[in-house]
C-alpha cells in the first residue's frame, strides 16, 4: 500500500469544517479533485468524526 502525504491530502481537504464524517470527507475530497488512491484510502478509513486534518492523516496512514 502506497504512502499517502499528508500534505497533499490536506490540499484535496481544503475547506473542511470539522468535525467531520468519512462520508463528508470523501465528498469534500472528490469534489477537489482528488484522485483515485486519495478517495480509496479515505474510503476506508473508520466511519466515525474526526476532529481535524491530523486525525484524519493519521486514520489515512495506518
Amino acid at each position: 500500500m502506497a504512502t499517502i502525504n499528508p500534505i497533499r491530502l490536506q490540499k484535496f481537504l481544503c475547506g473542511t469544517d470539522y468535525p467531520c464524517k468519512r462520508d463528508e470527507l470523501v465528498r469534500i475530497a472528490r469534489d477537489n479533485g482528488a484522485d483515485a488512491t486519495i478517495l480509496e484510502r479515505l474510503q476506508q478509513i473508520p466511519d466515525r468524526n474526526y476532529e481535524g486534518p491530523q486525525a484524519v492523516s493519521r486514520a489515512v496512514a495506518r
